[in-house]
């Protein structure tokens, strides 16, 4: 059960990046942008660490300065 809490947190970490960047932008930020909140790691490595989604997230919107309501 643990497994698939956070493979469907997961899904929606991947479902927020599509919202916020569109035009199949996600998977190349993904890779590319360093986040300093999550120990200066791209999204891809952060989840590979074993990262929380939600700090991820939380990273992500603090990076491309998204509104409050977003969070």
């Amino acid at each position: 059960m643990g497994e698939y809490r956070v493979r469907v947190r997961e899904v929606e970490l991947w479902q927020r990046l599509t919202e916020v960047l569109p035009d199949g932008y996600a998977p190349s930020w993904a890779d590319q942008v360093v986040l300093e909140d999550v120990g200066s790691r791209t999204v891809r490595e952060a989840l590979a660490a074993g990262v929380p989604c939600k700090r991820i997230w939380r990273a992500v919107w603090k990076q491309l300065e998204l509104p409050e309501t977003l969070r």
